[in-house]
């Protein structure tokens, strides 16, 4: 998922390597990543990858938002949790791109 996880340059994410495929040398394209986890798994592909990240995508926008009605509340243990706010919809977008792809 950090291959798609929405960018936040204001604390409030969770992290992301989009746009930082290339700082890091030896870290696999996503591309390259799941075909290594196919090949130790013995697997020829993933076949509903794109339903499996739509979902945890869409779960963790859920996440998120319940983050933002705790801070509604007054109820949030973290002195950070408003930036968690901002999240819902990066996150809710990427998952639907994600399940438009799956046709779900």
């Amino acid at each position: 998922m950090q291959w798609h996880m929405p960018e936040n340059h204001d604390g409030g994410g969770v992290g992301s390597l989009k746009g930082h495929e290339d700082d890091a040398p030896g870290l696999p394209s996503f591309t390259n990543y799941i075909q290594s986890y196919c090949a130790r798994r013995g697997l020829s592909a993933i076949p509903d990858l794109n339903v499996y990240l739509a979902y945890n995508f869409f779960r963790l926008a859920a996440i998120f938002q319940g983050i933002a009605g705790r801070v509604r509340d007054g109820t949030a243990a973290n002195p950070h949790a408003a930036m968690m706010e901002r999240q819902v919809r990066p996150m809710a977008a990427t998952a639907w791109e994600f399940a438009k792809e799956a046709q779900a």
